[in-house]
């Protein structure tokens, strides 16, 4: 099971939220936990799925003045904003646009960066979502449940690619060792196209080039080796980051916050366990 995280005294006066648990699969991840706090304007290349617990959380566009007030919202890949959890427990599902499902809900809500979510049926399953955190479920058991919640916003299933298929096979390959090392030349070859072809190709099948994909990839990895024990100097180097650094850069741009800002519950000190973690540090 992942570790449960606590933001430290100091992180938490500078309001930024840690994690409670981050989970992968192909194509999205969940990011859930408690006592979520403000982090900075951030965008990053994964629709974003933001679910309260009970009480409202603030979102809005990096653009926008004024807050949104609301239980469940949906941001677009690649848009920037800004994510305040006001101390509440907050889950968050990442999905690729690459995939089915990105696609659909790209389809449904890409009209606004920030779109507020008002379902009854979504209600329920953001219930049962942090319910399983609640109680400690399996890692199997979450992420099953955050994909209830990606099927029943897209209407279509949470996993399979809808990319050119050789595209895909890179983006398989991408998820599958991104801490491996892989340049452009040697993506193109695996695609069987030239460089050039295969450069201007994955940027029109995802909307960004194949090293901004590639950091995408490798900083969700990075966090959630940090997270599973270890030095962030090890879970950077293993994600194929320069140093750590690189990867706290990569992380403060794309998730509003340093991974180092991430504290293990039982390395957290006593006072911190009442309320643990603040979740979503990422995004927002």
């Amino acid at each position: 099971m992942s570790p449960t995280l606590v933001a430290s005294p100091a992180d938490a006066r500078r309001g930024a939220g840690g994690v409670g648990r981050v989970l992968l699969w192909k194509g999205a991840s969940v990011w859930v936990g408690r006592d979520t706090g403000q982090v900075q304007p951030h965008s990053h290349h994964a629709i974003q799925i933001t679910l309260a617990a009970t009480q409202p959380i603030r979102i809005r566009g990096a653009s926008e003045g004024a807050w949104h007030e609301t239980l469940a919202a949906i941001v677009m890949p690649d848009r920037g904003h800004v994510f305040d959890g006001c101390g509440q427990p907050v889950a968050m599902v990442f999905v690729e646009p690459e995939t089915l499902a990105g696609r659909a809900l790209l389809a449904r809500y890409g009209n606004r960066d920030v779109s507020l979510l008002a379902d009854e049926g979504l209600a329920t399953l953001a219930a049962a979502l942090h319910a399983v955190f609640e109680t400690r479920g399996t890692d199997q058991a979450l992420i099953a449940a955050a994909q209830r919640v990606v099927e029943h916003l897209a209407a279509t299933p949470a996993g399979p690619q809808a990319v050119d298929r050789r595209i895909a096979t890179v983006l398989e390959r991408v998820r599958d060792q991104p801490g491996a090392e892989l340049t452009l030349a040697q993506a193109a070859a695996l695609a069987h196209l030239s460089p050039s072809r295969f450069r201007h190709l994955f940027v029109a099948q995802t909307g960004i080039s194949f090293r901004a994909y590639l950091l995408w990839a490798r900083v969700g990895f990075a966090v959630a080796r940090g997270l599973s024990g270890g030095s962030w100097t090890d879970a950077a180097q293993q994600a194929g980051f320069a140093d750590s650094a690189h990867l706290s850069r990569t992380c403060r741009r794309m998730f509003g916050l340093a991974p180092t800002m991430l504290v293990p519950e039982d390395a957290a000190p006593p006072q911190g366990r009442g309320r643990t973690s603040a979740a979503a540090a990422n995004p927002a």
